[in-house]
């Protein structure tokens, strides 16, 4: 028995791992950490029927019936009229920038019509980029206007089709999944590969033992750091031409903006993603802490960013959280510019938090290095 299982050296082993287990703090972090990030998104942050969408009101008039009309639409839950009084040229503006998710849009004579029984008709244009982000309210669009209008005129028989509602959508009209999924494809495979290779950059070193080599060199950490991230843009290039032929060839994405502000906004990102793994080769001492930080990184950032659910859809803190991931800002501008036609101006947000994100993670990635080399 004790030639082929020996309990005293079985135990042995177990204390001796137990202790190394302990000592590894990124790995111990890692096990209790990942559940709770995840009961905290699964179970309060994820919600696939997204409330309170912003959305504009185009009407002249503000008539009364009009009034009962919006009042009706806000009590559903699904709507939130941030700009009540809006023209159609500042709503125009307000959805292609993604500020508002709809734009509900009541002619001049609306009331006329109403008081007259003469079927009148209003236009609720959505944005359709995500097309689950929208279904929800697009569905009670018609039987509560129409009930609205029913309570205001009195007449409780009218015929439940009098009112007419011109549902236009915008961006995506077939509500094709592909689109939505594909441009964010983009983010997320960027992410997971430029992040974990760049993680692991200083980490080899330490680990081959030629950090010392590296060391000697007459380099300054900035010199070191872009000699470490420089190479990883031609991956993360070669990258993006795959992705970006198969989404046009196989996938049919329209890429209805300009393929320069398009390249600008993937340059960006992918300068953040690749000084963001540096920044973690600089924390973790072995390559398996590396790629154990880079996932810690990636799951929040996949839940936050509206990448796998509607971002509108989550609650306000939520939302804050996943303003400071770099998905976040990467999915809007790039289906901004592919779905949409977005120029510069309309993403200048995204470009500049990104940028943001660049000149921030660079000092973090600097400061970090100097200390590393005490």
């Amino acid at each position: 028995m004790s030639r082929w299982l020996s309990f005293a050296r079985l135990w042995a082993l177990l204390v001796k791992e137990t202790i190394q287990m302990r000592r590894d703090r990124v790995t111990f972090a890692m096990m209790i950490g990942i559940p709770l990030v995840q009961l905290m998104l699964f179970g309060f942050a994820i919600n696939t029927d997204p409330k309170e969408l912003p959305a504009a009101l185009v009407a002249p008039t503000q008539d009364r019936f009009t009034r009962a009309m919006v009042g009706a639409l806000e009590l559903t839950g699904y709507y939130r009229f941030v700009a009540p009084d809006a023209t159609a040229a500042e709503a125009e503006e307000m959805i292609s920038r993604g500020d508002v998710v709809f734009v509900v849009t009541v002619p001049s004579d609306f009331g006329k019509r109403v008081e007259k029984g003469d079927a009148p008709t209003i236009l609720i244009e959505a944005d359709a980029t995500d097309p689950s982000a929208a279904s929800g309210a697009i569905s009670t669009l018609g039987t509560v206007a129409q009930q609205a209008l029913q309570r205001e005129t009195g007449n409780t028989s009218a015929d439940p089709a009098a009112l007419s509602v011109v549902v236009h959508k915008r961006y995506n009209p077939e509500g094709v999944t592909q689109y939505n999924i594909v441009p964010g494809l983009l983010g997320v495979i960027l992410q997971l590969t430029m992040v974990m290779m760049t993680a692991m950059a200083l980490t080899r070193e330490i680990e081959r033992g030629t950090m010392e080599n590296l060391l000697s060199m007459p380099a300054t950490p900035l010199e070191i750091m872009l000699g470490k991230v420089v190479p990883y843009l031609g991956v993360g290039a070669v990258q993006v031409v795959v992705v970006l032929a198969a989404a046009r060839m196989i996938f049919a994405v329209p890429m209805m903006g300009s393929l320069s502000v398009i390249l600008l906004g993937i340059f960006v990102f992918v300068l953040a993603l690749v000084i963001l793994g540096y920044l973690i080769s600089t924390v973790a001492r072995t390559q398996m802490q590396a790629m154990q930080l880079t996932f810690f990184f990636f799951l929040p950032s996949l839940m936050l960013s509206g990448f796998m659910f509607p971002y509108r859809g989550m609650p306000g803190w939520a939302q804050a959280l996943g303003e400071i991931f770099p998905l976040t800002h990467f999915l809007r501008l790039i289906r901004s510019v592919m779905l949409k036609g977005a120029d510069v101006h309309t993403v200048a947000q995204s470009l500049l938090a990104l940028t943001v994100f660049v000149l921030m993670l660079s000092l973090a990635a600097l400061m970090r290095f100097r200390r590393t080399l005490d």
